[in-house]
């Protein structure tokens, strides 16, 4: 089964992941796919503090953290049916991976919406249990850019399909989540 969490920055959407990834793996262990990059040293001190928190786990559960900013779709493929449970976070960090890739590139909007493809089709054909953090993007404002704004339609857009091939999605509001799928009022 898939599921996806999703939520605002900061809302507590990791760390229940991270929780539910434990619930749910059948083993004492899971893997974490982490597809952020260091572009700066702020970023380099979040990373290192998440690879930190992972390997100090104070209940024995064991984290293989593979780092994976960009082959997403085909490292999910290579997982499918290891019989692992698997979190990736964040999705939006790989989406921003993907943009700054083919930031100059004329066609870059058609690039991503088929790697965004790829995902999605990963996504739907996983064997086992696979939960993916995202972050809601398009409740603030219209970004200034060009670039901003692209990035914003992808995000919204690449959570609608990922959550239409999940089985379970959640919304994480101050720390608190709701499931939605079971909300859903169909039309």
């Amino acid at each position: 089964m898939s599921i996806l969490v999703t939520g605002g920055a900061r809302s507590g959407k990791s760390g229940f992941a991270e929780r539910l990834t434990r619930k749910l793996a059948d083993s004492r262990q899971a893997v974490y796919v982490a597809t952020g990059q260091a572009f700066d040293a702020e970023m380099e001190a979040r990373i290192a503090l998440h690879r930190q928190q992972r390997q100090a786990d104070a209940d024995g559960f064991q984290w293989e953290t593979l780092e994976e900013p960009l082959k997403l779709a085909a490292l999910l493929e290579q997982l499918s049916g290891s019989g692992q449970t698997v979190l990736v976070d964040c999705l939006t960090l790989w989406l921003s991976n993907q943009l700054l890739v083919v930031e100059e590139r004329s066609d870059r909007q058609k690039f991503v919406e088929d790697e965004i493809a790829g995902l999605e089709q990963a996504v739907s054909g996983f064997e086992g249990t696979l939960i993916l953090v995202t972050n809601e993007v398009g409740g603030g404002i219209v970004p200034e850019y060009p670039l901003g704004r692209l990035y914003r339609d992808l995000a919204g857009r690449m959570n609608a399909r990922l959550a239409a091939r999940c089985g379970q999605v959640f919304l994480v509001i101050a720390g608190i989540p709701v499931e939605l799928r079971s909300r859903e009022y169909l039309l």
